[in-house]
């Protein structure tokens, strides 16, 4: 990576005013990449200042305002950085088309998102019809994800909002609270489907609680080499040899995700990718199988009723579940509770049945936010870039095929 005419430029669209103090990392790191930066705004009515693109992009998607440009992208709230690595000419040319219309592939090296997941871009021409290398920054979620998952699991089995709901009252709630008898996670089992960065932090911590983890895949895990992590996590965190799990699950089949519903689970967690494939997979009948079949049994030997009845976890996208379907179930008691960082539209509409559903805890997509995440996301991509240069395969270049 020199300088002369093929000299690259980093092009930074973010949501947050300019980390400087990551830019003038960026630049220690690579003193021979131009960077730019823009700061994202979600424009109302067309485009909020500088020059436009004429009518043909609707209202009310991102802008991207700059020095000297303004540039329309995806109305997309999961994507909300892009990194861009291109050849000088025309600079800002590259953009425009890369975000509206089929890009130059030619000039384009890397599209780095800041976020772990690209299913609102798949039909996008930059996915469907180029070959440009596109990353994603999976791996950095673990920690705030896992502690939002940790805090409603707890909220849910101690019965939190109950006695929050005392102390603005000045209750002290003598009378019920033995009533509201909570319950712990020494020796009840945690499934968890989708076993990457954030399943592997989630089952770290669950097992430091007294918890056996159940892991799900859709590939098979059968040797101790198979199990490790060999893509971006955090230091120090996750289980990067894949020992924690006491069972291992996989396939791609109804009946294999039907084998680890029934495997008896007082807690599911979904952290899958959002694919043609798990659109929906979690419907009716895998509700009741899990209903049915789940607790462990310390959990059953406790007693019938929503504590027996297996809570339900998903921070992965809302429409991986049939979400009427989880209504029903959580109304009807075949699940004890749930805890939902992503629902299915976003934002929820006020009408929705889901928001007065029984024993559910509902968030804005949040549990991945933290201070933390912007140094995390861009020692990613210079991680990224380096092994790039070193000839190195990069963490996370997403499979089209796949979709992820």
């Amino acid at each position: 990576m020199g300088g002369g005419p093929d000299k690259e430029h980093l092009v930074i669209a973010l949501g947050d005013p300019e980390p400087k103090h990551l830019t003038a990392l960026l630049k220690q790191q690579f003193p021979d990449i131009d960077i730019t930066y823009y700061q994202v705004s979600r424009a109302v009515g067309g485009f909020k200042d500088n020059k436009t693109l004429g009518s043909q992009i609707p209202d009310g998607q991102i802008c991207l305002t700059g020095p000297s440009v303004s540039v329309m992208g995806s109305d997309q709230q999961d994507v909300a950085l892009f990194v861009h690595l291109m050849r000088p000419e025309p600079r800002w040319s590259f953009i425009t088309l890369l975000l509206i219309f089929p890009p130059p592939i030619s000039s384009l090296k890397l599209i780095h998102l800041f976020s772990a997941g690209v299913d609102h871009w798949t039909d996008h021409p930059v996915v469907k019809d180029s070959n440009i290398t596109i990353t994603t920054s999976s791996g950095i979620h673990g920690p705030p994800i896992t502690e939002w998952i940790i805090m409603t699991t707890l909220v849910a089995s101690r019965h939190y909002a109950v006695e929050y709901e005392w102390q603005k009252e000045r209750h002290w709630g003598q009378g019920e609270k033995f009533q509201l008898a909570g319950t712990d996670w020494v020796g009840k089992t945690v499934g968890i489907a989708g076993y990457g960065s954030i399943g592997r932090q989630a089952a770290r911590v669950f097992a430091a609680l007294g918890a056996n983890i159940h892991a799900y895949t859709a590939s098979p895990r059968p040797t101790p080499s198979s199990r490790k992590d060999t893509g971006y996590f955090v230091p120090g965190t996750g289980d990067p040899d894949g020992t924690i799990p006491s069972a291992w699950y996989s396939g791609t089949s109804t009946t294999s995700l039907h084998t680890f519903l029934a495997s008896g689970l007082d807690a599911l967690l979904v952290a899958l990718p959002l694919t043609p494939a798990t659109r929906h997979v979690f419907g009716a009948a895998e509700f009741d199988l899990l209903g049915s079949s789940g607790g462990s049994p310390k959990t059953k030997a406790a007693g019938a009723g929503a504590a027996a009845k297996p809570f339900l976890i998903n921070i992965a996208r809302g429409p991986i579940l049939d979400q009427p379907a989880l209504v029903d179930a959580l109304n009807d008691g075949v699940l004890g509770g749930a805890a939902l960082d992503v629902t299915d539209p976003e934002p929820l509409p006020k009408d929705d049945p889901l928001w007065s559903a029984k024993n559910v805890i509902i968030t804005p997509h949040v549990s991945s936010l933290g201070k933390e995440y912007l140094d995390r996301a861009f020692d990613l991509f210079v991680t990224n870039w380096k092994r790039h240069e070193r000839g190195e395969k990069m963490f996370n270049v997403v499979d089209r095929k796949k979709g992820y």
